[in-house]
């Protein structure tokens, strides 16, 4: 058995359970619907949540693939539920959300990957809450352009697409992905004018240099938001964490994405691909207008 390093302080949290933390857990359970914060065992639960911030997981919490990284179950997932669209929109409107962040996990099971309900969803809390902006985190679809559309149909405000590791390392921590597959996602989406987003772990065994190339290659498939975040290992069944990246190494990959042309950069020891993504909210409003 590898034995786990031990975190070093800069990644050690303190979790609180406030009043506006228990609110959204009640909405949540309500209305039968699954977070990324509880799935994926997110570090920021407890924080996001007393703001009243929550990523929306959808098409059920059963993963058609077997990620080494991820913690959310993988397996043979469930039927997808048509009222899932409906239950988010009202979550969405009872926590007083002007920014939502949606994701799901992968169903490869379903003919159009679950685009359908995607878009329904998308538009559900558009029209149950217009002065919402919502930002999409999708799986890569398995690379069919008409499940991409479908999705882009209903006008997220940012489409997000997580390359998630280095090239190198997709064989051993996603090996039921492709990351030239994942580029081409974010790059057609990009060329039909939307506001794309990718996101990587860091920790797993990549170089400096690695990261900087996925960056360039992000970059030139028309990516305008980055975030970066260390790999924190869910269980011992999962790929063990490599190294604790200093917070100093995090401000290196800031600096050198805002250079790369990037629009946003956030990096960070615990920073996730949903975190403080309202910070996004100004640069969408300048976006449209323009």
């Amino acid at each position: 058995m590898v034995k786990r390093r031990s975190k070093p302080d800069w990644l050690k949290v303190r979790h609180t359970v406030g009043e506006n933390f228990r609110e959204v857990r009640n909405i949540v359970r309500q209305h039968h619907l699954h977070t990324v914060c509880e799935e994926a065992r997110c570090p920021n639960q407890s924080e996001c949540w007393e703001r009243r911030a929550a990523t929306f997981m959808i098409l059920g919490d059963v993963c058609t693939r077997n990620c080494r990284f991820c913690a959310v179950t993988g397996g043979g997932p469930l039927p997808a539920d048509s009222e899932e669209p409906e239950h988010v929109a009202r979550a969405v409107g009872l926590m007083g959300l002007k920014y939502c962040v949606i994701t799901s996990v992968t169903r490869d099971d379903l003919e159009d990957g679950g685009a359908a309900i995607w878009a329904a969803t998308i538009r559900a809390v558009k029209e149950q809450n217009p002065d919402c902006l919502v930002e999409v985190l999708v799986p890569d679809f398995q690379g069919h352009t008409a499940a991409i559309d479908l999705v882009l149909s209903a006008a997220p405000d940012v489409f997000g697409h997580n390359l998630e590791t280095v090239c190198s390392l997709y064989s051993i921590a996603r090996p039921q992905a492709d990351y030239n597959a994942s580029l081409a996602v974010l790059r057609y989406a990009s060329e039909r004018g939307a506001l794309t987003k990718t996101g990587i772990m860091v920790g797993l065994g990549e170089s400096r240099e690695q990261v900087r190339a996925l960056m360039r290659n992000a970059r030139d498939a028309g990516c305008e938001v980055f975030t970066a975040g260390q790999y924190l290992q869910p269980t011992h069944a999962h790929l063990p964490v490599a190294r604790y990246v200093h917070p100093d190494e995090f401000a290196e990959y800031e600096n050198y994405g805002r250079q790369i042309g990037f629009r946003e950069v956030v990096a960070g020891p615990l920073v996730r691909s949903s975190y403080h993504a309202d910070q996004l909210a100004g640069y969408i409003q300048e976006r449209k207008q323009a």
